[in-house]
């Protein structure tokens, strides 16, 4: 677990977010005292029921993000991980909301919050208020032997009961009505996380009791680094499948707490905080992908997002909510689930109309203009030469990933040797499929879209601008044989092309202090040869050359004193197997 934090003082950590949900929500303000964030009084909104949730901070956005119009009405925060108090909740209860339509108090099942939250129920009741409380326990990663009279613990499905009750509120509808479907929503929910590491908690001592070993993942951990039902080693479909299984399993009995409606669903797959939006997105897909083939269940709708955290927790959980009958003559919980709401944690912004559109039209290109086409230019090559020499060219760039990555992790970020292995590997693959032609203007263009599909980032873009260009370029030197004079020709004028769109020149410490020379040398000597050496004296030379331009600009130290440019070495590399030579332990050999 990481022990590093931007503020190491959970109380101001606790005060300063607080205050942040009223600078990014105008609709709220924040009784700093008592820790609560409450919608703003505004004549112009008709009495509704006022609904309060709460609980420990380290959820967020959980719960004061979810302050606002069509949600809550209040949220009451406790210090991290820890229950507010019974006063808190109280003076939320009492002078913090509208109470003529009556309160409703959802609140998840850990006993602090049960307690502090109920007696502060307890107490207004007392007083007169009309007061009911829902308390959800969702999650079905412990069991009911393991939870024995506690009950299940509440998670992220939480949030569906808060948005569900919040947007029935908004319509005006009681209290009654409003705590019927929240404790139906409730009722129907199933939850259950997993993570790869515990967290720690700010201004806390860093302990490494229970920390998780490269690979394990435990399933079932609490949103408060509560232990889990058990730890393994797996990859994401075989996770997914455990976790999927213990929410659907009907055989389970210490899990089969709800037979969960295979037409009519909605899954949540939330963020516990520390997960790239990038992983979510895969962890999505996979989810979605086994509940329609292993469980023929295919969810009317699909939220995905940040929702319910513990801090900055490296995992993930799973909510499946039944879609039932509200039995109150009204919206439905799809439509409740759609309302609008004017909150900063709600993350759902796809209308109704849209999902029950189910529009499945996709755009289609035809084959052959999905492929950059080229005329015939007359430019002939002999094809089983130009394979071998494109084929060793090739396979010497993918011999010197190795090289070319450990170059980039000292100047760089460490992606250029596996960029350049991709695009190699791409174009031989195409080229076995597709053999060069005789006019190598068509070949060429063929390979540019290879280029194009696989290489992304800076030298991607690069290199399909030069090679683009190179067709045009050839195109203008037809008919005729492609002799290294045409060639020199062709790719002075990509390298003219190309300085149209980067600054980079000779001295700059990029791959153009590789392809200068060698187009320089070809263009006065014809010799291939010649000119892959000095390419390669050129990529050999950037050690220790400042960089003008790229990532390395950044890179602090005097590493760079001792590698070559990497793109200026890859790309080195091609030309000298181009011209038939190969690596070996003293230089450079002839094949």
């Amino acid at each position: 677990m990481s022990a590093k934090h931007f503020i190491n003082d959970p109380t101001k950590l606790v005060d300063s977010a607080l205050n942040s949900v009223t600078l990014t929500n105008p609709n709220v303000a924040l009784d700093p005292d008592h820790k609560i964030v409450y919608r703003r009084p505004n004549d112009s909104h008709p009495p509704q029921v006022s609904i309060i949730s709460g609980g420990g901070s380290g959820h967020e956005p959980s719960f004061a993000s979810m302050v606002g119009p069509g949600m809550l009405s209040a949220a009451v925060a406790g210090t991290i991980f820890a229950s507010p108090s019974a006063e808190q909740v109280r003076r939320a209860i009492t002078s913090r909301v509208q109470t003529a339509e009556g309160i409703l108090v959802v609140v998840m099942n850990y006993t602090g919050d049960v307690l502090n939250f109920g007696m502060a129920v307890e107490k207004a009741r007392a007083s007169g208020t009309r007061v009911e409380m829902v308390v959800v326990g969702d999650d079905v990663g412990v069991g009911r032997t393991k939870a024995g009279k506690v009950g299940r613990r509440g998670i992220a499905g939480t949030v569906l009961v808060l948005k569900i009750a919040g947007a029935l509120a908004a319509q005006g509808r009681s209290l009654e009505e409003v705590s019927q479907v929240a404790k139906l929503t409730a009722d129907n929910l199933v939850s259950v996380g997993a993570s790869l590491e515990h967290v720690h908690v700010p201004g806390r001592d860093l302990t490494q009791e229970d920390k998780l070993e490269l690979g394990e993942v435990e399933i079932g951990m609490g949103i408060h680094n509560e232990a889990g039902s058990g730890r393994g080693k797996m990859d994401l479909p075989e996770l997914v499948k455990k976790m999927l299984s213990q929410l659907l399993d009907a055989s389970d009995a210490d899990r089969a707490f709800l037979n969960v409606n295979s037409n009519e669903c909605v899954l949540l797959v939330n963020n516990l905080g520390g997960v790239s939006p990038l992983e979510l997105g895969g962890i999505t897909a996979e989810v979605v992908s086994q509940l329609r083939e292993n469980w023929s269940i295919q969810p009317v709708r699909i939220l995905a997002g940040t929702f319910m955290t513990s801090l900055n927790g490296l995992g993930f959980s799973i909510s499946l909510l039944n879609v039932v009958n509200t039995n109150i003559g009204g919206p439905s919980m799809i439509e409740l689930l759609d309302a609008d709401s004017e909150v900063t944690g709600w993350s759902a912004p796809i209308k109704k109309t849209t999902w029950e559109a189910k529009n499945k039209a996709v755009l289609t290109e035809n084959a052959e203009d999905s492929a950059q086409q080229a005329k015939p230019s007359g430019l002939k090559i002999d094809p089983q030469v130009a394979t071998k020499a494109l084929t060793t060219a090739l396979q010497t760039v993918i011999a010197a990933e190795a090289d070319i990555t450990r170059y980039d992790t000292v100047v760089g970020d460490g992606d250029c040797g596996i960029g350049l292995k991709r695009g190699a590997e791409a174009i031989l693959s195409h080229i076995d499929k597709q053999p060069l032609r005789e006019d190598i203007v068509s070949s060429l263009a063929s390979i540019v879209n290879v280029v194009e599909n696989v290489m992304d980032g800076t030298s991607g873009a690069l290199y399909a601008i030069f090679l683009n260009a190179l067709v045009k370029g050839l195109h203008e030197q037809g008919p005729g044989d492609a002799t290294p004079e045409v060639w020199a020709k062709a790719l002075k004028h990509s390298c003219d092309a190309l300085s149209k769109y980067t600054p980079a020149r000779p001295g700059d410490r990029t791959l153009i202090d590789a392809l200068y020379p060698y187009v320089e040398t070809l263009g006065q000597t014809g010799d291939v040869k010649k000119a892959a050496d000095a390419s390669r004296k050129g990529a050999e030379g950037t050690k220790g050359m400042k960089a003008s331009l790229g990532r390395t600009v950044y890179v602090g130290g005097s590493l760079y004193e001792e590698v070559p440019d990497p793109g200026a070495w890859g790309l080195a590399c091609f030309f000298t197997g181009l011209a038939g030579q190969k690596p070996n332990e003293e230089g450079w050999e002839s094949i």
